[in-house]
């Protein structure tokens, strides 16, 4: 692999960063605040209305609300390394993502692959323009790592499947405007066959959605129920019977991993800076308690292998290959890793870890930490467990047998 930028690649590097310099609104410069995009897109505050969806509209001239979209949708085309760098730019910015993360980088790509050209028509615009955002209901009460064993029923009536049942875990739902699910419309077929991959409007009668409230005080999971809620077999993607493979489509996009690993580099880059220049009581314990600059300096070692997996990564994609057991191997490490950051930054920082509130003055890079150690347990459920990662990993990697 090359770890230089091409003189191309660097003429690019500059032009994001130009874009990102001059067009990022106030309220998202600066590292660690608690900002939510998806949220201020609906906020009653015009000005941070405005914010947003200005932010929305800077990235859509350039096409790099979904760079990896094709020109022909909207997207910008660009390479897998031109990826790369305009993420690796926006990580290090802290520039939010200003569109469905659901819509850009998993419906979108699976309706250009799988769904009709009336459908690209009809949902690609409103994802670029943040008009629509979406949320994922696969995971469901007695279906999560074995998700084939879902139970939500769409039963055909006409025109229209009826859908009952629940899902659960419903990340943004509370914010979302539709929603695209994996049902089961046939009963009596294996279970990784019979089911259909649709789309629907959280307004349609009979759906609604209830937030789970975290440890975080967040609400940003929910529980999603469907009571004889009627939706169009026009909005079902490829074929009925099998939404499973539509939906691992899907979720290969998923688990690239790409932008996640260089903002944990950008995290743990911030915290030597905080720990080393800017808070005392880090520095001090930086300098007396050798195990908590142990725990630094093995993050910092881990945060930099998550990249060169991530570059593993591209590096595939720009060779035409499709990454497989090696997206496990960075999704199983950088969401492992996501908890030993969060977990060192509150070891640095000491009792003063214990502060909760971003605003209290003594709190340390303003609760970050703090918050993320507590955030940050689903991130080894969400998207496949370690344990399916590890799963596939064994298998499809290293070709071991099945148990």
């Amino acid at each position: 692999m090359d770890w230089s930028d091409s003189e191309e690649q660097a003429a690019f590097r500059e032009r994001v960063r130009a874009v990102i310099n001059e067009n990022l609104p106030d309220r998202y410069r600066g590292r660690g605040r608690s900002v939510s995009w998806q949220t201020d897109r609906k906020s009653e505050d015009t000005s941070i209305r405005d914010a947003a969806m200005g932010w929305n509209r800077a990235l859509n001239e350039h096409g790099w609300v979904a760079p990896h979209w094709p020109e022909e949708y909207g997207g910008a085309g660009l390479t897998a390394m031109e990826q790369f760098i305009f993420n690796h730019e926006m990580a290090d910015a802290g520039a939010p993502m200003a569109a469905s993360p659901h819509g850009v980088s998993m419906l979108g790509p699976t309706l250009i692959v799988h769904g009709t050209e009336e459908q690209r028509q009809e949902h690609l615009p409103k994802i670029l323009s943040a008009e629509v955002v979406w949320c994922q209901g696969y995971s469901e009460p007695g279906s999560g790592s074995d998700l084939a064993s879902l139970q939500t029923r769409a039963d055909r009536d006409g025109d229209d499947y009826v859908l009952n049942g629940q899902k659960i875990w419903t990340t943004g739902a509370e914010s979302a405007d539709w929603l695209f699910a994996l049902v089961r419309t046939d009963p009596e077929a294996p279970k990784h066959r019979g089911i259909s991959f649709v789309m629907a409007d959280l307004e349609t009668p009979g759906l609604s959605v209830r937030p789970i409230v975290g440890m975080d005080w967040g609400t940003e999971l929910n529980e999603t129920f469907f009571e004889d809620v009627r939706v169009p077999v026009s909005h079902r993607v490829g074929e009925e019977n099998r939404g499973w493979y539509v939906g691992m489509t899907l979720l290969d996009f998923e688990r690239s991993g790409i932008a996640n690993a260089v903002g944990i580099q950008n995290t743990v880059r911030n915290l030597i800076s905080e720990a080393t220049e800017g808070d005392a009581q880090a520095q001090s314990r930086l300098g007396h308690v050798p195990s908590v600059r142990g725990y630094v300096a093995d993050r910092f070692i881990e945060a930099n292998v998550g990249f060169q997996f991530s570059l593993l990564i591209i590096s595939m994609q720009a060779a035409g290959q499709v990454p497989n057991h090696e997206a496990s191997v960075a999704k199983l490490f950088m969401s492992e890793l996501e908890q030993r950051v969060a977990h060192t930054g509150t070891k640095v920082f000491g009792l003063y870890a214990n502060l909760w509130d971003e605003a209290e003055e003594r709190a340390p890079m303003e609760a970050r930490f703090t918050r993320r150690y507590v955030s940050s347990i689903p991130s080894t459920i969400a998207g496949g467990t370690s344990e399916i990662q590890r799963n596939i990993v064994a298998t499809r990697g290293l070709g071991l047998p099945r148990g």
